[in-house]
């Protein structure tokens, strides 16, 4: 029986060899691509299996397995960065592997998540290696003049996408796209606006879309959140949401919203100032933009949470109360 185990030992270590120098073999052989030159995009949230995947659709390798076997192999699956590649020049596998891990690219991405603040922008944009963090020195007034901005706050103006940029460039370069990005996204939807809306600027529609932001991650509800709010508008109610009093509290809040914060007066606290706050409170996305200018058509003006990420809606307070009862309580 042991001289069987020696025997199967020795085979599974011939094969691992055979294997390591087949792996090794294709590492070094030089890929062919055709045509040249060849772009191929990595972007966030690519890890090595889908990497793999990109590049033999694009004709970048031959075999998708085998090159993720050799990146699994050298250890390459958190190395990878996002960017424009460019290849000028046939790359064997393993020099490839090197140009993602290096970062050398003819643009680099920076990513903007819809319902982020500007602490949450700037953040990312000092995370980038690759950007020029220059907005990093500069105070909110000089930051709004250098990407051109009339407004006071930069709050909300910022469109979120996806964002390419060639390396060492000037953050303010980014920003500067992303601000006339939302301006022409808010103006076209002002444009078409349906009739009847409460709004006098259509800076308070941004406003109003970033609360719908924050207030919902299902897309579908969004017009009747918008809805929800703008009824109260009309009707001189307070709007009572908590994301405009986690907002007020910047970062004092740790995540726990408590009864006397919502007591806590601020310019943000809708609970207990009426209208809307001064200024949006995230980076609204199209699609809640597009919710605050064309809501849905109800009488509702309370909405409690189901736990599930929607809302049950209600048109008066007892049926309201019915409702927190059964999903708050």
């Amino acid at each position: 029986m042991k001289t069987w185990i020696k025997r199967l030992i020795t085979l599974a270590g011939l094969v691992a060899l055979v294997g390591a120098g087949g792996l090794a073999w294709y590492g070094n052989q030089p890929l062919r691509i055709q045509p040249l030159p060849k772009t191929f995009d990595v972007v966030p949230g690519t890890n090595l299996r889908s990497l793999s995947a990109l590049l033999e659709r694009e004709g970048v390798i031959g075999n998708a397995q085998v090159f993720w076997l050799l990146g699994r192999v050298l250890g390459k699956a958190g190395t990878l960065k996002v960017g424009v590649y460019v290849l000028d020049r046939p790359l064997t596998p393993l020099e490839l592997y090197a140009k993602i891990q290096r970062g050398d690219v003819s643009q680099a991405i920076v990513q903007f998540i819809e319902g982020w603040n500007w602490r949450e922008v700037q953040a990312e944009l000092a995370a980038q290696p690759m950007l020029k963090n220059d907005s990093g020195a500069m105070n909110e007034a000089e930051i709004l003049q250098a990407i051109g901005a009339e407004e006071s706050h930069i709050e909300g103006l910022l469109f979120p996408d996806t964002y390419f940029y060639a390396p060492q460039s000037s953050d303010l370069t980014v920003l500067r796209r992303a601000y006339r990005r939302q301006h022409e996204k808010l103006m076209a939807a002002w444009a078409a606006r349906a009739p009847g809306l409460p709004y006098r600027t259509p800076y308070e529609a941004l406003i109003m879309a970033s609360i719908v932001e924050k207030e919902t991650g299902s897309a579908f509800e969004r017009p009747k959140i918008a809805a929800v709010f703008l009824n109260r508008l009309r009707l001189g109610m307070r709007l009572q949401t908590d994301p405009t009093v986690i907002y007020g509290l910047g970062e004092r809040f740790d995540g726990n919203l408590r009864k006397a914060d919502l007591l806590h007066d601020t310019p943000y606290n809708t609970y207990t100032r009426a209208g809307l706050p001064p200024t949006p409170i995230a980076m609204p996305s199209e699609a809640a933009i597009e919710a605050a200018l064309h809501p849905a058509i109800t009488d509702a003006l309370y909405f409690v949470a189901r736990g599930d990420g929607t809302h049950v809606f209600s048109s008066n307070l007892e049926a309201h109360n019915r409702a927190v009862k059964r999903y708050q309580k």
